[in-house]
């Protein structure tokens, strides 16, 4: 049976309706930094998750081929995730789409190493005829963190971050948006085949302990 992340690391990818705290640990993934409205038809974060597949496909189905890579197991590739941010604002401010900057990502294996990512990325541009060159090989060590899951829409999300917020100030911690904290999302939903009001949606802040 193939690797699944999401049912061997439940606290990472399997959180309550209700706030919990985490550690999460540091992680490779492929990674796109960019900036833009997420849901501009053919826009910059489109084009971007295109990459992200493409890269993380080849990698899963590389064994089939004369790329023979070191430890490589059978897996399920991993939910799509965002990191968002918006210069001079805490957190997120939903009303304003096209100001977002993010980074998209997919976490790797741990077996994944920075010349079988190359070899990847270059593989999937000739394959896919695609250019895959902005994907990045990124370690991101997030640490300490709050975290939920949504259910919904994305532009309903603040309703939940106000639960995050309120279970912070009740157990002691704030959070600690920063340069490299930033506010995380994991799609768990697939939005092409489902209406919003089933999408789910894992939303996680990185948090400090209060003064």
């Amino acid at each position: 049976m193939a690797f699944d992340f999401k049912k061997e690391f439940p606290k990472l990818y399997a959180p309550k309706a209700a706030p919990s705290i985490i550690t999460a640990p540091p992680a490779h993934f492929i990674a796109i930094e960019g900036q833009g409205d997420p849901n501009q038809e053919g826009g910059a974060y489109q084009r971007a998750v295109a990459v992200l597949y493409a890269v993380a496909y080849t990698l899963k189905m590389s064994y089939k081929g004369p790329r023979q890579i070191p430890g490589f197991f059978q897996y399920v590739v991993p939910p799509l995730e965002g990191f968002w941010w918006q210069p001079g604002v805490q957190g997120v401010d939903y009303r304003d789409k096209s100001s977002f900057h993010w980074v998209s990502a997919i976490r790797l294996p741990e077996f994944v190493t920075g010349p079988d990512f190359a070899w990847a990325v270059e593989e999937a541009s000739r394959k896919k005829k695609l250019d895959c060159s902005p994907a990045e090989f990124r370690g991101i060590d997030e640490g300490l963190c709050v975290q939920m899951l949504h259910r919904g829409s994305y532009d309903s999300e603040p309703e939940t971050v106000a639960r995050m917020d309120q279970y912070l100030a009740e157990n002691g911690y704030a959070n600690d948006f920063s340069g490299v904290r930033r506010h995380h999302e994991i799609y768990l939903s697939d939005p092409r085949k489902s209406p919003p009001e089933k999408w789910r949606t894992i939303i996680r802040h990185p948090i400090k302990e209060a003064e």
